[in-house]
């Protein structure tokens, strides 16, 4: 039996024939180059109807770095990032998006921060050394607006708590739960509960790429009032439960 890695990298895939291999091929050789080894990738293929897990089924087979796992209903973003949060091996976790969007670079720089001693990596796409490409103008508006709102909200020094790309270590996975999004609110669920609970986060600049191939599976339109729910839950969590859900005996956070 194969030792558990330390770095494991989550990647929901719904009907991602156009650019899984591609972005799966892309973060192993960046950790190649840097020679890691100690890393896995580990897809959640989330009710795909095209070529996605044939494409999947023969990375797996090629690369013992590559493993994917089927989803069962109900299907959906949070329940596949779910699934996926419940079946990672690693000692920390960074959720990744299927499409390339997310820098394989940053991924290894997520990896490097973790690796000294941060519980929480949150990457900015909107801050000092960040690069966005191609941002859709509509969805850069309502994305800064909802940032602002959720900054001001709970008083924290971040400017990009709505995007996904983000790594938390083992501890701060269990010390969430449980996870209630069923959609893409995950991505606001996840690291506005590791704050409220009292978990530490290092902020770095990353970039962000629009996807070349497939469409958005984020609908706007359906996703407004979901994400309001869980910014309020959290807030609510924040102000009104008198620190029964955040941890005590807090101390820095190991080193590997």
């Amino acid at each position: 039996m194969t030792a558990a890695p330390f770095f494991s990298i989550v990647i929901p895939a719904h009907n991602e024939e156009g650019c899984i291999r591609e972005t799966c091929d892309a973060i192993v050789t960046e950790f190649t180059s840097a020679g890691i080894a100690d890393y896995e990738i580990l897809v959640i293929n989330d009710n795909s109807t095209d070529r996605t897990e044939e494409i999947l089924r023969t990375l797996a087979g090629n690369n013992p770095a590559v493993r994917y796992l089927t989803n069962t209903p109900p299907h959906g973003f949070g329940f596949a990032v779910r699934k996926g949060l419940e079946n990672f091996r690693g000692q920390a976790v960074a959720v990744v998006m299927g499409d390339l969007s997310d820098s394989p670079k940053d991924i290894l720089e997520y990896y490097h921060a973790v690796k000294a001693g941060a519980e929480c990596v949150f990457g900015s796409r909107f801050i000092k050394g960040a690069k966005v490409i191609d941002y859709p103008g509509i969805k850069y508006v309502l994305n800064r607006a909802a940032n602002w709102f959720i900054k001001v909200l709970f008083r924290i020094d971040h400017h990009d708590i709505t995007n996904a790309f983000k790594c938390y270590r083992r501890e701060v996975i269990d010390g969430i739960q449980p996870l209630l999004s069923h959609h893409f609110n995950l991505t606001v669920e996840m690291p506005l509960k590791a704050i409220v609970r009292g978990y530490q986060y290092v902020t770095i600049p990353i970039s962000w790429t629009n996807r070349k191939t497939g469409q958005s599976k984020l609908k706007i339109k359906e996703m407004g009032s979901r994400y309001l729910f869980i910014v309020l839950y959290c807030w609510l969590e924040h102000m009104l439960s008198m620190g029964d859900y955040r941890r005590h005996n807090i101390s820095p956070p190991r080193k590997n």
